[in-house]
């Protein structure tokens, strides 16, 4: 029978470990005289332990946070409406090599297609899986790369020739969005040094792009053509999140889609559905949105579940305000900031200037979904310009969102909290999706 220290330890499941009884450690039987009689051994639970905490270290330095929820699993094939065979089988196959790719990340896996394809979720779904193996990853949009090299030049804990290093030597290093970067002479030597430095010591490496290689620096372009070291996949499926066309205005195109929703059809639940005070909940945050509609002074700020009716809610004053004779602006954020990356490719027709100031300068704007999309630095800084600019000018403004206040960004999150000019409230309802509705009825309150 096995003795042990005083050091407790535990399984995965909680219960107390049959083989060492919760303790952690073992004592071989070996004879008197072995090397190693006496001598504590560490139980299997308590191996398994320590290879969780290396995975949660691991996944803390990876910068997945925003994006773990990405992975094969979760990754729709067929699930896609109106897809021809030739885009499935363009997903199917990139599915399958990067899975090829994460079980044995050897070599270069370049993802290519147009925003919304599904190549960053591959390029995710990778990374996750090497940091679950216990592999040192490193998940960045090339944008915040840079940012993130930038900001080391004046970071209390690091230096910049330890971020970089960190950079080119990483087990894996996927950069995600390559070519949405400024090309400035400094970003694009820093970026090539990283990647030839990779390229010299064939690092696994995992790259997207929306570009065709011709328009990539030459440099790089010249080592992502080398077909012994990479392994190039086009997705030919288009935007999953129906993205806006190059003729639509994608400031406008998101509203036309929600035309349908009016206050005279957001839907109330039937009052034995709710208790009383989710029935009152829900009336209320409908009154507050009509009188923004009528009246939009300040900003209102819609929180709850998905599904719960923020986005109608949301969708139904930009409706109204256009019946009005105004010119609303209503944009996912996400989409938004994919619209904003957009712009730097060498064939958009868009101006990145025009497109962020008159989203930053636009008489009423709707920011539908603000989240965890705001978890990297480029992000952040673009959507705190966003709110700074209009929380100066007082511009009104609408804000749905399902996550924690807590979790955005602190600038952003002052002046989301500052009572003056903010409304902050909260939709108790549960999701839409989950019961009956009834259409809301003139007169009932």
């Amino acid at each position: 029978m096995p003795t042990s220290s005083n050091t407790r330890s535990e399984t995965d499941s909680n219960e107390v470990c049959p083989i060492c009884g919760g303790v952690g450690y073992l004592r071989r039987d070996l004879p008197v005289g072995h090397p190693d009689f006496g001598k504590l051994t560490p139980c299997i639970c308590k191996q398994n332990e320590t290879n969780r905490a290396a995975r949660e270290k691991l996944y803390r330095m990876s910068n997945l946070e925003a994006f773990k929820e990405m992975t094969f699993n979760s990754f729709s094939v067929q699930g896609r409406l109106g897809l021809a065979d030739e885009q499935i089988r363009s997903l199917q196959y990139a599915l399958s090599q990067a899975q090829q790719f994460a079980g044995s990340p050897r070599g270069w896996l370049v993802l290519m297609g147009s925003y919304g394809c599904g190549k960053t979720h591959l390029a995710a779904a990778v990374a996750n899986t090497c940091v679950e193996f216990g592999m040192n990853t490193i998940f960045l949009t090339v944008p915040d790369l840079l940012d993130w090299l930038r900001f080391s030049y004046d970071a209390p804990d690091t230096t910049f020739e330890e971020r970089f290093d960190e950079l080119r030597n990483a087990g894996l290093l996927v950069l995600d969005d390559l070519g949405a970067q400024n090309s400035t002479k400094w970003a694009g030597e820093k970026l090539f040094q990283i990647v030839d430095y990779r390229y010299a010591r064939k690092l696994p490496t995992v790259v997207t792009t929306n570009l065709d290689l011709e328009d990539l620096d030459d440099r790089i372009r010249s080592r992502l053509q080398d077909p012994d070291l990479v392994t190039r996949v086009r997705i030919t499926a288009p935007d999953y999140r129906s993205p806006v066309k190059d003729k639509r205005d994608p400031l406008l195109y998101q509203l036309q889609l929600l035309s349908d929703r009016s206050f005279g059809n957001f839907s109330l639940r039937e009052p034995e559905g709710l208790s009383p005070e989710i029935q009152l909940n829900l009336e209320k945050v409908f009154r507050l949105a009509q009188e923004f509609a009528e009246h939009p002074r300040g900003w209102l700020v819609m929180t709850g579940t998905y599904g719960c009716g923020k986005t109608h809610l949301a969708a139904a004053i930009g409706n109204y305000r256009k019946g009005m004779g105004d010119d609303p602006i209503f944009v996912v954020v996400p989409d938004l900031l994919d619209h904003l990356r957009a712009t730097f490719s060498p064939s958009s027709t868009t101006s990145y200037d025009d497109l962020f100031n008159r989203v930053r300068s636009a008489p009423i704007l709707i920011l539908d979904d603000l989240g965890t999309q705001s978890a990297t630095p480029w992000a952040r800084e673009k959507l705190y310009q966003i709110f700074n600019e209009r929380y100066n000018a007082k511009l009104p403004t609408v804000i749905t969102m399902s996550s924690n206040i807590e979790d955005l960004d602190a600038r952003i999150r002052s002046r989301m909290l500052d009572s003056r000019l903010c409304t902050i409230f909260e939709i108790l309802a549960p999701s839409y999706r989950s019961g009956s509705v009834k259409p809301f009825r003139k007169g009932k309150r």
